[in-house]
């Protein structure tokens, strides 16, 4: 089906930020060179002026807190039912979504913007929104970036043997697993910095992909993901060498030690 395309598209940031993480536990507010590493994904996303509302999905008042004080909305808290490790996106989209909606706020687009991408600066924002919107017929943009490892290079193993994971070419010519990374066919992963799509998907189709995709090619560290101990330490690592910069945020750092102080007397 064609929908038309709104003359003046509006669009609202949705930051998933519940509280529960196994890996990197409290990752969503951890200091990051001073600031919890939310504030990394507010402040580019106010500043990119492309949204209408920048709104924070959580399920704890300490990080509606820490949300706030950045510049961003929580209108609600997240219901425990969708922040659970194996609660699917669409879930807590599509309840924000229908729960502004009957706030009488209403978005033709919104976008994605995990906390765990905290390289993503305002003109990365900026340039996905041009893409977004100069393309015509797309459900949904996503970030991607060439592979670090080649699917053409992995198995499926089966017992005492294995198969290739993918379809191989002619038998013929040369597999993939015996040729050069370079001289593979280019294929891109997709990285957690951002998604942007129409409200309509989320809400007609119940998903936040649709089924026409177009891909953003992220540069550099914008789609860097901070998923494990592992991440973080290279995060450190680039930040203190000078080999990455975090996006600028204008606010004082929040103050746990003051933020807790006023709760006890509540």
């Amino acid at each position: 089906m064609n929908h038309p395309v709104p003359t003046r598209v509006n669009c609202v940031a949705l930051i998933p930020a519940r509280q529960g993480s196994k890996r990197v536990p409290g990752k969503n507010v951890r200091l990051l060179h001073g600031h919890p590493m939310l504030a990394y994904t507010i402040a580019p996303a106010i500043e990119s002026g492309v949204f209408d509302a920048v709104i924070v999905s959580t399920d704890s008042e300490e990080t509606a807190a820490v949300a706030r004080h950045y510049g961003a909305e929580v209108p609600f808290l997240r219901p425990a039912a969708f922040a659970t490790d194996t609660s699917p996106d669409i879930e807590w989209v599509e309840y924000t979504l229908r729960e502004l909606r009957t706030q009488g706020r209403t978005w033709d687009a919104f976008s994605l913007l995990r906390p765990t991408s905290p390289f993503r600066t305002p003109d990365t924002i900026r340039r996905a929104w041009r893409q977004f919107n100069s393309e015509r017929g797309v459900d949904s943009l996503r970030a991607v970036e060439l592979c670090a490892q080649h699917p053409g290079k992995m198995w499926v193993v089966d017992g005492s043997r294995m198969r290739p994971l993918l379809d191989q070419p002619e038998p013929r010519t040369q597999p993939w697993h015996s040729t050069p990374y370079q001289a593979l066919p280019r294929v891109y992963v997709q990285n957690a910095s951002l998604e942007i799509a129409w409200t309509r998907v989320a809400l007609e189709q119940h998903t936040i992909a649709g089924d026409a995709l177009m891909p953003f090619i992220t540069e550099g560290d914008e789609g860097f993901d901070i998923n494990d101990p592992h991440d973080w330490m290279i995060a450190e690592r680039l930040l203190a060498d000078g080999a990455a910069h975090l996006p600028r945020v204008p606010q004082e750092a929040f103050q746990w030690a003051t933020y807790k102080q006023n709760t006890a007397r509540v």
